[in-house]
């Protein structure tokens, strides 16, 4: 069956324990932990660069492992071994380097499957205009996780397409598939059962709120511009508690990059919602991170920037079984069901157009990353009126709270929990396998052609370095170091010993040396036929190592000129 992928595996891809934790970090090891408990392939396949790391992925997944099941090291030395999974899987969208590498052995070999998170940095838009001019097939995917991200996809591809139709003469086809997959969450985590009131009281008490109060829930980057201003909330919820006169505790479940920040958020409660008691957990803890939901009434989440492209948290308030209010924005557009699940405050941007000196100055290094999306948030709005209305509405209807937070959880359970999410990645790697088999190639290697012509064999690219050319009828002999003893001496020499491993073995050297010493000296092309094991290109550049340390020279001047 071709229904698993090879992991491209890099701790930071898939792990959360670390300082800065990231959007992306807790959706890979989502996906990870899923694929090794879900996924229905006998093997699991780990692409990597060094057996450490394979090692490290082996103890990563063995707490998830809930039946016996190969795992396999793919080294990413020996590309073409992906053979063997059928796909390689790349935690983010940045695909072309796979592509150029998969072109110098079999372009049907595998298929390339990526998968989006922001897409606002100029080396994700890159990455992305990348994939219409690397060698991507119709058997490769790069997954949008949402609507919204396809959408912005499709907009970077074909303004990119339409410039090099402009400057080249000819427009490339978008050949890589872009199949919509959300991101997911482990309902069961959410489950509390009967345990729930006991947490609830329990996490209460620590954090000092009487169990009857209105609790309303954020949960994410402590960061004005990289999640979601802060300030519109707190106004809502001012404004929220005036009308309703409710005892409101707002808890902020997260962390902060940098202290000022971290001081701004914490001035900026008591000066725009002094009625509203603000609390702030450290959201990187693990006992946080999953018990914070059952202390909470109602989950907030007004994200107002552009780096986003789907939001985890809402679904997993809504596993949780709390109702959201959320932004009408990007990938909570899909999610959240307007007065099903929960409730949308509309958002304002600016027109096309506007923006242009940003991403001018983004482009020249003028504005860094965080600067760009950061002054592209201020000047996108939330309506702050709608949200207070909306936080009324669920603060005064505890009915409505509890209708909206059941219908959240089936429909977490329905399209967002792994079980959905891994038989969907499933169905999907098994399209592109059939894919691989039918569908006509893209850009086939040309005879003679380098297959990355902008990383072409040395050999080639500088073929005018030098006027002789090695020829097949070349007669080699032994020189001056071509003793055991002299040949010994060069092999612990580290400088003179480099690169052995992408020579012939030791082994084959001695015999071609043994035998002109026996027999006399011998062509090249006599080397090649008494070696039908060794591939000819390897043998090749054994011999030149051999000839730039006179172990062998050359008997007669058939050198071509």
């Amino acid at each position: 069956m071709n229904n698993t992928a090879a992991i491209l595996y890099k701790r930071d891809g898939y792990d959360t324990s670390g300082k800065r934790l990231l959007g992306r970090q807790a959706a890979g090891e989502g996906f990870l932990k899923a694929l090794v408990q879900y996924g229905t392939a006998d093997s699991l396949y780990c692409y990597a660069d060094t057996q450490p790391e394979f090692a490290e992925f082996c103890d990563r997944i063995k707490p998830w492992m809930k039946r016996p099941r190969q795992v396999q090291w793919l080294p990413t030395s020996h590309p073409q071994i992906l053979t063997q999974a059928g796909t390689i899987y790349h935690p983010d969208p940045i695909l072309s380097k796979l592509a150029w590498n998969r072109r110098f052995f079999d372009q049907r070999g595998y298929s390339i499957c990526g998968v989006t998170h922001t897409i606002a940095s100029t080396g994700v838009m890159g990455g992305i205009g990348d994939l219409l001019i690397a060698p991507l097939q119709p058997w490769d995917a790069l997954i949008c996780t949402s609507v919204a991200v396809k959408i912005a996809v499709e907009r970077l591809l074909n303004t990119w397409a339409e410039y090099l139709a402009q400057r080249t003469g000819g427009k490339p086809n978008i050949d890589i598939q872009l199949p919509i997959i959300p991101l997911g969450v482990d309902c069961d985590a959410f489950a509390q059962g009967d345990n729930t009131p006991n947490i609830r009281k329990s996490l209460r008490q620590v954090l000092n709120i009487p169990q009857d109060d209105i609790v309303v829930l954020f949960v994410g980057r402590l960061c004005f511009y990289g999640k979601a201003h802060p300030v519109p909330m707190y106004l809502a919820l001012e404004k929220a508690a005036q009308a309703t006169k409710a005892k409101i505790h707002f808890v902020q479940a997260g962390w902060f990059e940098d202290e000022r920040e971290e001081v701004t958020f914490k001035q900026s409660t008591q000066i725009f919602c002094p009625s509203v008691n603000c609390i702030f957990v450290d959201g990187r803890k693990p006992e946080i991170r999953s018990g914070i939901w059952s202390t909470a009434d109602i989950f907030i989440s007004l994200v107002d920037n552009i780096q986003e492209t789907f939001g985890l948290t809402p679904i997993e308030a809504m596993a949780a079984g709390l109702p959201v209010i959320v932004s009408d924005w990007d990938g909570y557009q899909e999610s959240v069901r307007h007065e099903v699940d929960g409730l949308r405050i509309p958002t304002l941007m600016p027109p096309a157009g506007s923006g242009l000196d940003l991403g001018s100055a983004y482009l020249s290094d003028n504005l860094n990353y965080s600067s760009y999306i950061a002054h592209s948030s201020m000047v996108i709005a939330v309506d702050i009126d709608a949200a207070s209305r909306a936080l009324i509405e669920l603060i005064t209807n505890p009915e409505m709270r509890k209708r909206l937070g059941e219908n959240g959880r089936q429909r977490a359970r329905q399209t967002y929990d792994w079980r959905v999410v891994i038989a969907a990645y499933e169905e999907l790697w098994q399209e592109l396998a059939t894919v691989r088999n039918t569908a006509p190639m893209s850009a086939p290697v040309l005879r003679g052609s380098p297959p990355a012509p902008l990383c072409d064999d040395p050999f080639r690219l500088f073929a005018h370095y030098t006027n002789i050319k090695l020829t097949p009828d070349l007669i080699l002999g032994l020189g001056s170091m071509g003793t055991p003893e002299h040949l010994q001496q060069l092999r612990q020499n580290w400088i003179t010993n480099f690169g052995a491993d992408r020579r012939s073995a030791n082994s084959t050297v001695d015999g071609i040396l043994a035998a002109i010493a026996q027999h006399g000296a011998v062509s090249i092309e006599t080397i090649i036929h008494q070696h039908p094991d060794v591939s000819s290109t390897e043998l090749l550049r054994t011999v030149m190592y051999l000839l730039k340390f006179d172990i062998l020279r050359v008997e007669n001047s058939l050198l071509e000129i």
